[in-house]
């Protein structure tokens, strides 16, 4: 079996589609490309990853990030981002800490930041050149 040709869909729980729907195409820039029968609403580009919002009674959301953007300027993003009322976290921790948004490691900068339905989201850059990941 090979994945790599096939269009992954990442599905995350939201208590509110339409609010949500507003946060990742106002704030975030991406194209809505409907609603599926569930009341999902169905976010990203034909032939492209998709984003699949699916309504959740529960209100249970992942304590870690769902989603992480890869950006190739995520001072830039960060800065953009803001402009359009994305607040980011900050972190003052031993093991992490972000200076204007932004965690620094080795290997990558990472900035958090959370959707309207309390999803953790990150954007981040890599640093150490492109990393290709095989199936």
């Amino acid at each position: 079996m090979n994945l790599r040709m096939n269009t992954a869909t990442t599905i995350l729980p939201v208590d509110d589609a339409a609010r949500a729907r507003s946060f990742y195409t106002e704030k975030l820039g991406l194209p809505h490309r409907g609603m599926a029968d569930d009341g999902s609403e169905l976010l990203g580009t034909d032939g492209g990853p998709m984003l699949q919002l699916m309504p959740v009674s529960d209100g249970r959301h992942s304590d870690h990030t769902a989603l992480s953007f890869e950006v190739t300027d995520i001072e830039a993003t960060v800065r953009d981002m803001e402009a359009r009322g994305v607040m980011f976290q900050d972190y003052d921790l031993p093991t992490l800490r972000t200076e204007n948004h932004i965690c620094t490691t080795d290997s990558e900068k990472c900035a958090w930041f959370m959707d309207t339905e309390h999803n953790i989201l990150c954007v981040h850059q890599n640093l150490a050149g492109n990393m290709e990941y095989q199936v």
